[in-house]
């Protein structure tokens, strides 16, 4: 398995206004991630696995202080380049760990073939497959996004700016590029938008400083948690 390394995650959620300003005054502080387009943004799609008990939404809305979810993920429409990840949490730490899942499995694990991941060479796959056996965890609901991300060597800081958040509601077709999906925030009185704050030992404080905003708190939101409210 891959070493964990915890970093601090703090998230807010917050108006598309405020999002304008923070990104106004990012640009100032910090640079955008290489790997984005040219606007410095991402498209990301994501198909979480969830119980039929739901175990890990019920977790994250009960706040558990020890959690995990699995999620398979890929940007800007590459199918390409295909991830299986999970994400750990232990009160505000994290830890993300990673392997690479290509089209024609996710394919077959779409199709409920999982016996590629028990014999995978990648202890990841291995662990969702014993997941999948052992605690019922299927693919649950996919949920896609625009994600502005800003980099800062100090720290290892990354903040990220998540918007257009929209729900597959009880769809699994992770790989139909003309998936009909949802806002996510529909059912809200205006749009809003998720700032993520991530750094290892601390967070510069210019960058703290500049992501001040009136009436702002950290939330325990999840993605996942709200795109689930529609089934």
């Amino acid at each position: 398995m891959q070493t964990p390394h915890y970093r601090h995650e703090i998230k807010h959620q917050i108006t598309q206004g405020q999002r304008m300003i923070l990104e106004s005054r990012l640009r100032a502080l910090m640079k955008n991630d290489p790997h984005a387009r040219a606007d410095g943004t991402y498209y990301i799609r994501s198909l979480y696995f969830d119980n039929a008990n739901d175990l890990a939404l019920k977790e994250k809305v009960y706040g558990a202080a020890h959690r995990e979810k699995f999620r398979i993920r890929y940007y800007n429409g590459d199918l390409s380049f295909i991830r299986l990840e999970k994400k750990s949490k232990i009160n505000q730490l994290t830890d993300k760990q990673s392997a690479v899942i290509t089209k024609k499995q996710c394919e077959a694990l779409l199709a409920g073939d999982v016996d590629f991941l028990r014999t995978d060479s990648q202890p990841l796959m291995n662990e969702l497959y014993a997941k999948m056996k052992l605690h019922g965890f299927h693919p649950k609901t996919v949920v896609d996004y625009e994600r502005l991300t800003f980099i800062h060597p100090m720290g290892d800081t990354r903040v990220t700016l998540d918007y257009h958040i929209r729900t597959g509601i009880r769809s699994t077709d992770f790989l139909n590029p003309a998936l009909s999906t949802l806002a996510a925030d529909a059912v809200e009185e205006a749009p809003f938008c998720i700032l993520e704050v991530k750094y290892d030992a601390f967070l510069p404080d210019c960058i703290r400083d500049a992501l001040q905003l009136d009436g702002i708190r950290p939330t325990a939101f999840s993605k996942y948690e709200i795109c689930r409210r529609f089934g």
